[in-house]
């Protein structure tokens, strides 16, 4: 498929499958979320199939991951039209938490309002050591929109996040690393291949017990330790169904690489 707004680039992955690099493609608007955007991006999403084990989500140019949503395109709706793009943006973190294999955020430049909200949807993020980060939504006389409320303070705290979505403060990459906000900050010339160093390494797991851990910590997350225990129990049950549970046994005893298949 092609889109109006996104970049899709798919990579075969050394041990099967593929790696799935979806752009966004707006540098002359630092990438800004508008509603062709979102709705694009989710579209791309729900289009991958079980051959995809990693994607990798990024923006075009060095300036900005994304820089936030589009506020020439936001300044004049209503109410009703306010209420109908958050819950866009909010379906679209849904599908990147759903999503059946884990997604990584490769940020560059800035991350701010929307463009934060939508790393943090992701299952973690990667910077360059010239990143940054902020909810600056109420130098607008707005607050975050698209989850920045919840998932920023599930990642980094409740006193942590009330103070940087309060005061709209950015930060760089280097106290988003401290606070927990990202996993890893890289030299920008070296961001690209430790990402795909690691997409890489994620690939060459069983994409089924991949899939199964994403899916049960997300759920069990907010759950009580009694549910989330058992929705763990439930999937490490169902594992022992698949054809790669069985390679994945039966290569580690005979001391070889398994060879999995997504079975």
């Amino acid at each position: 498929m092609s889109y109006e707004t996104l970049l899709v680039e798919q990579t075969p992955a050394s041990a099967g499958g593929q790696i799935t690099t979806l752009t966004i493609n707006r540098p002359d608007k630092l990438n800004a979320l508008s509603p062709v955007v979102i709705r694009e991006l989710s579209e791309a999403l729900r289009a991958l199939t079980a051959e995809t084990r990693v994607v990798i989500l990024k923006g075009a140019g060095e300036k900005a991951f994304v820089a936030g949503a589009d506020i020439g395109a936001m300044q004049t709706l209503s109410v009703a039209e306010a209420k109908a793009f958050t819950d866009q943006g909010h379906a679209l973190g849904r599908v990147i938490e759903q999503l059946h294999c884990p997604v990584i955020a490769v940020v560059q430049g800035f991350a701010l309002g929307g463009g934060c909200e939508l790393a943090l949807a992701c299952d973690f993020i990667f910077a360059s050591e010239r990143a940054s980060f902020g909810q600056p939504e109420v130098n607008l006389g707005l607050m975050p929109g698209f989850g920045g409320t919840q998932r920023l303070t599930r990642r980094v705290g409740l006193g942590v996040a009330r103070e940087l979505v309060y005061t709209g403060r950015q930060i760089d990459a280097q106290e988003a690393l401290r606070i927990g906000l990202v996993n890893r900050v890289v030299p920008a010339e070296e961001l690209s291949d430790a990402v795909m160093k690691t997409a890489e390494l994620i690939a060459q797991k069983a994409p089924l017990a991949v899939s199964a851990c994403k899916r049960v910590m997300e759920r069990g997350y907010d759950a009580d330790l009694t549910t989330a225990n058992e929705l763990e129990a439930t999937a490490f049950g169902a594992l022992f169904g698949s054809e790669d549970q069985r390679e994945g046994t039966s290569a580690f005893l005979e001391r070889r690489k398994p060879r999995f298949v997504g079975k």
